[in-house]
């Protein structure tokens, strides 16, 4: 069940981890602005919204999980159940191998001290045999008595042997018994040992499925506040780039208009240069690269991601100065999400630039500025980079072949 478990928790957390991906993925559409359009950028936006709702959905779903992982826990408590059994079944097997012992121990003292008993008289009379053997023959005719003694000695031995032989085989039986009640006792020894040490895995086995559970709850209830943070994350992304699309569309409908009104009477020339030639528009201002640097992505290039740029960026030494490539107003000026800060620039006419990835600003809204003026700085640390985009009526435009480098 602890194996099913863990499984569960790599299935559910395999779940989290893709959601976390194409969330992500998500993000990157909505905040990196990849589209190449107003009408892309709007389906972006509704797709990243309907992402957010579906992270929003698998949140409560595994709320529901965290919920429901009550039924696991049940199971993981019927085992734990089951587990505090066999440690209550270990623990009398240890006080039944402890009174096995005791038992064994006080056997073989109580034979030890049957085997001393019967050991005295046999070791005073294997002494007195000793001693007699060791005295020769003559010695013993020397001796006060008859010969009537000798026989009477003699026929005493010989009653004797047959009961010495009977107590020494006694003592040997004795003696192997005490053997077996020794070994008895070892076992009950090892027994005791493996008890303890079977005790020991089933507490540690029990410390281990309630972790086990610990773990689980809490990784449901992770994975439910995580994918809850993601959502919340995404939606308030969605509903600042719907802002700023908001106020960038409006202000562009106000130009719109105001340059659709007639425009005022021309002065009257005076008589001499009325048949003179009317005199051009001027041209659009040349456009040239923000910051000198390389070129690491053009417009139109596929990321790694699989999303087409529509600016270029450029590789630059770190704090390098960063500066208007065309006159304008400043349109925004800030931090964004994902892009640091950055500066907008409404050059007119419907031509817009982007710039991202400032690390200090010198502009801010409604400034405006003419080509060259300072913008700002670009990021410390290694391998800084800007991102430059240039749009004509929301629509990206090659920046490559208007600008000309620094």
């Amino acid at each position: 069940m602890g194996r099913r478990t863990l499984l569960l928790s790599f299935a559910l957390g395999g779940a989290a981890l893709s959601s976390g991906l194409w969330i992500a993925s998500a993000q990157q559409v909505v905040v990196s602005g990849k589209a190449t359009d107003l009408a892309a950028e709007r389906k972006a936006l509704r797709e990243a919204k309907i992402q957010a709702e579906r992270a929003r959905t698998l949140s409560r779903q595994m709320d529901v999980k965290a919920k429901s992982a009550t039924a696991e826990a049940d199971r993981l408590n019927a085992q734990a159940a089951a587990l505090a059994a066999r440690i209550t079944e270990s623990e009398a097997e240890l006080r039944a191998s402890e009174a096995r012992l005791a038992i064994a121990n006080r056997l073989v003292a109580d034979q030890s001290a049957r085997l001393a008993a019967q050991q005295g008289p046999l070791v005073r009379l294997t002494a007195a045999l000793q001693s007699l053997s060791h005295r020769p023959p003559a010695f013993m005719l020397m001796q006060p008595g008859s010969l009537v003694d000798m026989v009477h000695v003699r026929a005493a031995f010989g009653h004797i042997w047959p009961a010495v032989h009977r107590r020494t085989a006694s003592l040997r039986n004795e003696l192997g018994h005490s053997r077996q009640l020794r070994a008895i006792a070892t076992q009950a020894g090892d027994g005791l040992r493996a008890s303890r040490t079977q005790l020991a895995d089933r507490k540690a086995e029990f410390n281990r499925l309630e972790q086990e559970q610990r773990v689980a709850a809490q990784g449901f209830t992770a994975g439910a506040s995580l994918e809850s943070e993601r959502a919340t994350a995404m939606e308030e992304r969605a509903r600042d780039i719907d802002e700023l699309m908001s106020r960038v569309g409006q202000a562009g409908e106000i130009r719109t208009r105001l340059s659709a009104l007639p425009a005022p009477p021309p002065r009257p020339q005076p008589a001499g240069q009325q048949g003179a030639a009317i005199k051009q528009p001027t041209p659009p201002p040349a456009y040239i690269l923000p910051a000198s640097g390389t070129i690491i992505t053009g417009t139109g290039e596929i990321s790694e991601s699989g999303l087409r740029s529509r600016g270029i960026t450029i590789a630059v030494k770190p704090g390098a100065s960063i500066i208007a490539p065309a006159a304008g107003q400043i349109a925004f000026s800030g931090p964004y999400k994902g892009f640091k800060q950055i500066v907008i620039i409404d050059h007119g006419a419907g031509w817009t630039t982007l710039i991202t990835d400032f690390s200090r600003l010198s502009v801010r809204k409604g400034d405006k500025v003419e080509q060259g003026d300072d913008l700002g700085t670009a990021q410390q640390g290694n391998s800084p980079a800007i991102t430059t985009e240039l749009r004509r009526q929301g629509r990206p435009i090659d920046i490559i072949t208007l600008a000309t480098p620094l």
